[in-house]
């Protein structure tokens, strides 16, 4: 079993969005992603899809993009990202997934001896006085979030599981300085993490960095150039 993930898909099949306003990158963008999942990805590998997955603001909308993802090949795990506005009751998603697709939010999944856990998280201020009440608010909670997700994690964690977090925001400022969030996928022994939401010059940007024995993977389809990026 493979593990593959990528996020920010921000798929619009119900009314098209023309992507490439935003950059050669994404011309596109969704045929060179399926072409290199299907090359990648068997039945019997997992796809980890880290937020942002369809433009849609409600379900009915969505269907069109999760049917989408539920015809690739392999088992397919998703959370939510800030711009999808569709995924309201978790319920309601996993009722709409078929063929080995899966919701994770504030729990954890497991595929064999993969464990996978998460939260959509939120922005990791860049100093300690640079952050408003509400920011603080939010991102306070999706810190219990996260913390629910990973203690669900434990009591099902048994020895030679792989720990996999996903979570949307990176879950550290520019700096890649420690926060909550990297000292609890500490203190937890996560092996790795993906997540997306950044866009923009991949010169500036970190794909990959182990903090403290956990490996963080950046996978923002478009700077990792509309490819699966491969973690275990």
């Amino acid at each position: 079993m493979k593990i593959f993930a990528i996020s920010d898909l921000h798929l619009s099949g119900n009314e098209p969005k023309p992507m490439n306003i935003f950059g050669s990158s994404w011309a596109n963008y969704v045929q060179e992603i399926e072409k290199d999942w299907k090359e990648k990805v068997s039945d019997d590998d997992v796809v980890l899809i880290a937020g942002d997955i369809s433009w849609a603001m409600n379900l009915a909308d969505a269907s069109s993009d999760l049917a989408y993802i539920c015809s690739l090949p392999g088992k397919k795990v998703m959370i939510r990202g800030n711009h999808d506005y569709w995924w309201k009751s978790i319920g309601a998603v996993r009722s709409s997934l078929t063929n080995n697709a899966y919701a994770v939010q504030n729990d954890c999944l497991r595929i064999s001896n993969l464990l996978v856990c998460g939260s959509r998280g939120w922005t990791t201020p860049e100093n300690a006085g640079g952050v408003s009440a509400d920011d603080k608010k939010i991102y306070d909670r999706e810190i219990q979030r996260m913390t629910l997700s990973l203690t669900a994690m434990e009591k099902m964690r048994v020895d030679g599981d792989k720990v996999i977090v996903m979570i949307h925001y990176p879950p550290f400022n520019s700096k890649l300085e420690s926060s909550p969030f990297t000292r609890m996928f500490s203190e937890h022994k996560v092996d790795f993490v993906v997540y997306g939401h950044l866009h923009g010059n991949p010169g500036r940007l970190c794909l990959y960095k182990d903090i403290a024995g956990v490996g963080y993977h950046l996978t923002s389809c478009d700077i990792v150039k509309n490819k699966l990026v491969s973690i275990i």
